[in-house]
């Protein structure tokens, strides 16, 4: 992954820049955790590709220095010609009223099966629900949807459809 060298500043349809406080939240990660990709830095959004094994020291330390205290939602996206999983959780802020329209993606992936089976090694992800209890519904429904099995998330199991 990328260092804060390749953070491209991504200009809008109006031509507008990404703000110096955006650029200072995407600096900020970049310099504490040199594995990261900033994958872009747009007006009010930001997003950051993380490895599995990195998201849950990131997700706290952009929630406990940053001021991002939840999860606005989670979304989970299948790449099959990739064979991979991608879980993205959009994060903002109730109390930090200089980030009251911000977004920061923290998204990672993990390998899929062709014929997933919740819980194997391959579609598992680290839970977040400790570091945002936000997430605990949105996770159970990627779980369900997906397939992925968040480990430490205290109830993996089906939240929409029936069991058949």
């Amino acid at each position: 992954m990328s260092s804060t060298d390749s953070t491209e500043i991504a200009k809008t349809d109006d031509s507008s820049v990404a703000s110096d406080l955006d650029k200072s939240l995407s600096d900020s990660i970049s310099k504490k955790f040199s594995n990261v990709e900033i994958a872009y830095v747009k007006p009010d959004r930001i997003r950051v590709n993380v490895k599995k094994e990195d998201i849950i020291d990131v997700a706290s330390f952009i929630r406990d220095e940053l001021n991002f205290d939840h999860a606005e939602s989670v979304s989970g996206v299948d790449y099959p010609e990739d064979k991979q999983i991608e879980v993205v959780y959009h994060l903002g802020s109730y109390t930090d009223a200089s980030l009251d329209k911000k977004i920061l993606a923290l998204a990672t992936r993990t390998p899929r099966e062709d014929d997933p089976h919740p819980g194997n090694d391959s579609t598992k992800l680290p839970s977040l629900r400790d570091v945002f209890p936000s997430v605990s519904f949105h996770e159970r429904e990627c779980f369900e949807m997906l397939g992925v099995y968040f480990d430490g998330h205290p109830d993996n199991r089906r939240l929409l459809l029936p069991e058949d």
